[in-house]
């Protein structure tokens, strides 16, 4: 079983920047792909980046170049580096764990859910 607890939300101006943390108990955490997910208001909640147990990355398009995901196995711990921020940026944030599905690569399956951390960003 893994917990998390995310952290580091709040509400900037456009062009703006924030780093969002996730904090994970449980030691199985390395081996898990770790990701973040967002959702506005009226909207489905969509994938953001993924991180998998080896560290290779992968982004949505809409934050390319502008988010970074990272992870700290020691502080079991995982971020989300955001800068250039836009208001279409705005929504909760959530990280999440999942099993791989074969040695470290990531299916679309996450087990494990924080409670959210809100982002807004203003115009």
């Amino acid at each position: 079983q893994v917990q998390l607890l995310e952290s580091g939300g709040g509400s900037v101006q456009a062009g703006g920047s924030l780093r969002l943390s996730c904090a994970a108990s449980g030691n199985t955490y390395r081996r898990y792909c770790m990701g973040w997910f967002r959702q506005a208001p009226g909207k489905e909640r969509e994938g953001v980046a993924r991180i998998d147990s080896v560290g290779i990355t992968t982004y949505a398009d809409s934050v390319k170049g502008r988010f970074t995901i990272s992870k700290d196995d020691a502080k079991n711990t995982l971020y989300l580096q955001m800068i250039g921020l836009k208001p279409e940026d705005t929504a909760m944030y959530y990280c999440a764990a999942g099993e791989p599905i074969l040695g470290s690569l990531c299916g679309s399956k996450y087990n494990y859910w924080g409670q959210g951390t809100q982002v807004t960003v203003s115009s």
